[in-house]
């Protein structure tokens, strides 16, 4: 093939991609324009629209004032009753009448005995300086008798001190029917409190006071 072909060749392949392209700028305007349109239009309808769906459902409130008229109620206090007529009172006495001389009504003294005593260490006499029992605990009823069911009592004997404190509390055995109840009735004993005697003015101890411990099972 000769270069003039070749060059009319391309010249012609040129023409046509240059004719081609002006086509499809021109289609591509066409397209562009016509799309504005529509925008345009489907905008323009939609706004028409809801202007007159709102323009349609629009409520106007109206608001009324309401004449109102407030009665205040006056309460009136009731009257209390009438007090109740107070009693007549009674006559005075007539004294003029009285009579020195008239006879007399004798009254003698009722006797009292204020000496209490109680055996076995619970002396409760009143006398000048005697001591006198102040606090006294209950023992605790020992664990094993109340199992058994055992009851009894027993006895124990201490010294009173000169300050009302218990010392030296031993148990007498002729007189404790167990040997269960001998721990719980010592550590009774040695709680109590008494008002020491006293004797020309000075408290002195008082030996062989002693003190019953009962112990039975109650329901």
């Amino acid at each position: 093939m000769s270069a003039t072909t070749i060059n009319q060749h391309l010249s012609q392949n040129q023409a046509s991609n240059l004719i081609r392209l002006i086509i499809g700028l021109i289609a591509a305007l066409a397209v562009t324009l016509s799309l504005f349109w529509v925008m345009q239009y489907l905008i323009a309808t939609a706004d028409r629209s809801l202007n007159e769906d709102s323009a349609g459902n629009l409520l106007d409130f109206v608001r009324v004032k309401r004449d109102e008229t407030i009665e205040r109620r006056q309460l009136k206090p009731e009257k209390p009753p009438p007090p109740d007529a107070p009693p007549p009172q009674p006559p005075t006495p007539q004294l003029d009448n009285l009579n020195p001389n008239a006879e007399k009504i004798a009254i003698s003294a009722v006797p009292v005995e204020t000496d209490i005593e109680m055996t076995g260490g619970f002396s409760l006499g009143v006398g000048e300086g005697d001591y006198l029992p102040i606090v006294k605990v209950a023992p605790i009823y020992p664990n094993r008798a109340l199992t058994r069911g055992i009851e009894g009592f027993c006895v124990v004997q201490y010294t009173v001190t000169s300050l009302g404190t218990i010392k030296d509390p031993v148990i007498v055995e002729s007189q404790c029917t167990s040997s269960l109840f001998h721990r719980a009735s010592l550590n009774a004993a040695l709680k109590f409190k008494y008002k020491p005697r006293v004797i020309d003015g000075e408290a002195v101890e008082v030996p062989g006071v002693q003190n019953k411990f009962t112990y039975e099972i109650t329901e």
